[in-house]
């Protein structure tokens, strides 16, 4: 199957929401996705990239037919995960090179993908803390904080 718009991301459902994660290649986007999966019962969704489509003014998102369910893990190699056949894009986190580019108190900000709003943060992937980080990022996400 062709897909028309293909992001460089990796992409999880946490708890029913759709956590895109954006960022340059080695800066974590996998490793956080192992993290989600092994410690916050996390699904995979699509790694390394995630077609996505709008659908009744959302974003959904979905590994390409021949990367479902595979997870590229630097040092293992790629192995075979449970994964969700699609999501709605309701998060964005943009990882960062470094924990000093992390704003201590941010403003809410948006990402806009293909004309769609959605909530963003920014945040280092490689803080032992970064998966926490992304449950507190989905509770203020819920409840619209």
């Amino acid at each position: 199957m062709q897909y028309d718009n293909i992001i460089h991301a990796t992409f999880v459902s946490v708890e029913g929401y759709g956590v895109l994660l954006l960022g340059k290649s080695g800066c974590g986007k996998s490793d956080l996705a192992l993290r989600l999966i092994e410690n916050k019962k996390a699904l995979l969704v699509a790694d390394d990239e995630v077609a996505v489509t709008i659908r009744n003014g959302k974003i959904i998102g979905q590994a390409p037919e021949n990367l479902r369910g595979l997870l590229e893990i630097r040092g293992v190699g790629i192995c075979k995960y449970p994964f969700k056949q699609e999501e709605v894009v309701n998060l964005v986190v943009q990882l960062k090179d470094d924990a000093t580019q992390i704003e201590r108190m941010p403003k809410n900000t948006a990402e806009i993908i293909f004309g769609v709003e959605i909530q963003k943060f920014d945040l280092y992937a490689k803080e032992s803390s970064a998966p926490d980080k992304i449950m507190a990022m989905l509770l203020r996400t819920k409840h619209g904080i």
